[in-house]
């Protein structure tokens, strides 16, 4: 691998390293067992996802005011072990399907001293106008699809 290279999940990119998401859990996140509540991870796979976009060069902001909106169709979670207040969470984002219309990303939560485990998950999104149509980035915004298909993990 030359100086330039970095590997981004397996893959050789020339010059963007994606950084994990760390989350440090809040006490207000807690349930009355002491433990994050479970709606929490949901919230945190989209800051994410944000972070993702905004690394690779894709900030949402800008999509928005490009009118290019990405509702999520689906989101699933699961959970291994607890995060408590005042852990620190590791969340590495992985799109892992993508086609121009549709993508979905992966989460993998660990916690950040131990490794250990915590949560798994996945959401998957489409890109519609702002008049709720959907749309072909690789037909409308190839310059966005090719910074999207460049970070796909498949």
């Amino acid at each position: 691998m030359s100086e330039k290279e970095i590997e981004v999940y397996g893959k050789q990119v020339d010059e963007i390293k994606i950084r994990p998401y760390e989350h440090h859990a809040k006490y207000y996140e807690t349930d009355q067992m002491g433990i994050i509540h479970h709606s929490n991870y949901i919230k945190w796979m989209e800051e994410a996802r944000m972070d993702l976009m905004d690394q690779i060069g894709l900030s949402y902001k800008e999509m928005e005011a490009m009118e290019i909106i990405s509702p999520v169709l689906s989101v699933s979670c699961e959970y291994h072990s607890m995060v408590h207040f005042d852990d620190v969470v590791v969340i590495e984002p992985r799109i892992t399907k993508y086609n121009g219309i549709k993508m979905e990303v992966e989460y993998r939560m660990t916690d950040k001293v131990t490794g250990e485990l915590r949560t798994t998950g996945t959401s998957s999104h489409c890109f519609l106008n702002r008049s709720g149509r959907p749309i072909s980035l690789k037909r409308s915004y190839p310059e966005i699809d090719t910074k999207f298909f460049e970070y796909t993990d498949i």
